[in-house]
């Protein structure tokens, strides 16, 4: 198929991008990496009116460090951020995380952003920046602003966003030295969607855990958050956790559908024995560290 007609413009500036949303009226869509809004414009399931190219805008891309956080710009590509070493350093889920999106050609293409902003349920980027807690940064006509990541997703496909708001970077906190990084995902095939996904961060101080962010994909109409988990893992020796209990309190958390890849059940037993595992495993191999 091919896309039905639209209009294209191209940005030359953050402000120009917005205006040109503001002006279009939800008719609008922009254009970074492409990964996904090409395909959907070929079939036809995406119907925008005008297309808005935001590849030459100067700055948008990069990854930066300042006052304990990583910065990185919306249109920075997967495969930048997966070789990256601040990243590396200092939000190493993430480094974690790009290893299973898409393919190497498309994270030459795609991008932090257009992640974010498409907020497929099943996908790495969204809940890796759910369990890390970060902050999404945006513009409109209206001035920039900050969103909370545990306010940012409504919906399936919806986020907070305004019509005439683009995302202009991902701001990650950092976490405690020594902070445990987990992910795993099971998936039909390499670059496949997940059928179940886990990210977690744990940090761990004299043998407590001191801080704990977990996060889920593929198992839920969003990216899920355990929160019941988290706060139950705090203050709790990391030696004699009861990872059984822990992982029940994280999977009840969840809200997994069936499909035709795989049932509510199969998620929901897949995935409490991988978080019992995983994080058995990733203490072992702290402790031997």
């Amino acid at each position: 198929m091919k896309a039905a007609p639209f209009d294209y413009l191209v940005a030359e500036s953050v402000d120009g991008a917005v205006a040109a949303l503001a002006d279009h009226a939800g008719d609008a869509a922009l254009l970074a990496g492409g990964q996904t809004l090409v395909p959907l414009l070929a079939l036809r399931m995406a119907l925008p009116g005008v297309l808005i190219d935001i590849n030459r805008i100067d700055g948008l891309a990069g990854i930066s460090r300042g006052d304990g956080v990583t910065r990185i710009g919306a249109t920075t590509r997967q495969n930048d951020i997966l070789h990256n070493p601040l990243v590396a350093r200092h939000v190493p889920a993430l480094a974690r995380a790009t290893r299973f999106v898409g393919h190497h050609q498309t994270r030459n293409r795609g991008t932090i952003g257009g992640s974010l902003g498409l907020a497929e349920p099943a996908a790495e980027y969204p809940a890796t920046a759910l369990a890390l807690g970060a902050r999404i940064e945006t513009r409109s006509p209206g001035g920039d602003r900050e969103i909370a990541i545990e306010d940012y997703f409504l919906g399936p496909y919806t986020t907070a966003l305004a019509l005439d708001e683009m995302i202009t970077a991902v701001i990650f906190p950092d976490w405690p030295e020594g902070t445990i990084s987990i992910v795993h995902e099971v998936a039909r095939r390499p670059g496949d969607f997940a059928l179940v996904g886990l990210v977690a961060a744990l940090a761990i101080e004299d043998g407590v855990f001191t801080r704990a962010g977990i996060g889920w994909f593929g198992m839920g109409s969003t990216p899920i958050k355990s929160v019941r988990a988290e706060q139950a893992l705090i203050g709790q020796q990391a030696a004699t956790v009861d990872l059984a209990g822990i992982a029940a309190l994280a999977i009840a958390d969840t809200d997994p559908f069936d499909d035709i890849h795989a049932d509510a059940g199969y998620r929901r037993t897949v995935g409490e024995r991988i978080f019992a595992r995983v994080v058995d495993e990733a203490i072992g191999q702290r402790k031997a560290a």
